[in-house]
Order: structure tokens, then sequence, then C-alpha cells
């Protein structure tokens, strides 16, 4: 039983970062830390129940950072404020314009 925990923690950790990777998920959306905050904390059990003290580490603050991700999400909305989402690799940014003076003049080039 407990091989199957395990491998359905580590499932739900694969299944957010294949999703972020894919572009179906931000890495800073609900649903991706939501996933890596379940299958963490399963593996952090796990971890802890066969007293594998590294592996527990690493989920734990696996789990932490993710439970952190969402108590800022949580926040930030309980504040009215929306994080704006970030550009996906590979998607084409805004160019930025060119640096000014106070007068609104093109800064020399450096």
């Amino acid at each position: 039983m407990g091989q199957i925990v395990q491998i359905v923690g580590a499932l739900a950790v694969l299944a957010a970062f294949a999703l972020a990777q894919a572009g179906a998920l931000g890495t800073r959306s609900r649903g991706y830390l939501l996933l890596n905050l379940a299958g963490a904390a399963v593996l952090a059990v796990e971890a802890w129940l066969e007293a594998q003290w590294g592996f527990l580490l690493l989920e734990a603050a696996w789990a932490a950072v993710a439970a952190w991700g969402l108590a800022g999400l949580r926040l930030s909305r309980a504040d009215g404020r929306s994080e704006r989402p970030r550009a996906r690799s590979g998607a084409p940014r805004r160019p930025q314009s060119p640096p000014r003076t106070r007068t609104g003049a093109p800064c020399p080039p450096a």
C-alpha cells in the first residue's frame, strides 16, 4: 500500500511540472501549487514513516514552499490585488522602449 501512495504523490508533483512545462498551468497558479502541496505532503508523510530523513527534508520543504505560494495568492486576492500573469517562456514579449532622461529625450548609449 505504501508504494501506491508514494506513486500517487510522485504523480501529483510530476503532473504539476509537466503541465507547467506544457504551458497549461502557470507556476503561480492555484492548481499548480495545490498539486505540488498535495504530492509533496503525501511523500513527506511516507518519508517520515520510513525514517528517510533526507527525503523528508526535501518533501517537507517542497510542501512548505507550495503552501507559502498558496498563502501569497490568498493574501493578494484578499487585498483585492490580482497578480499579473507572467509571460510564458517562448511567448512574444513587448519590446521595451529605450531609457529616457527627465526631459523625455532618449538617454545616450552607455
